[in-house]
């Protein structure tokens, strides 16, 4: 979803360096896979076709935060006299 990121903090030897991939449109998510001590983050369409693609050494990653988009709320649906459905 749009707004969906995920930061990713690794050890650069000599201090941190922090990164981030974003959900740039609607219809897109950010997706994180470990797969043989490589952490891979990208960016995928609705299609499942990858946009961006990055990749870092499990043993360096300090940190990896994921920032899900805030999901809307769900319309105010006011009771009436009859409606009986929510008991």
């Amino acid at each position: 979803m749009k707004g969906d990121r995920i930061e990713i903090v690794i050890d650069a030897g000599s201090g941190t360096k922090t990164y981030e991939v974003t959900a740039t449109r609607a219809g897109r998510r950010v997706e994180v896979v470990n797969h043989r001590g490589v952490f891979e983050v990208t960016e995928v369409t609705r299609s499942g076709v990858v946009v961006r693609m990055a990749r870092f050494m499990a043993s360096r990653v300090l940190a990896l935060v994921e920032y899900p988009a805030p999901r809307r709320p769900e319309p105010y649906q006011r009771r009436g006299p009859r409606d009986t459905s929510a008991d």
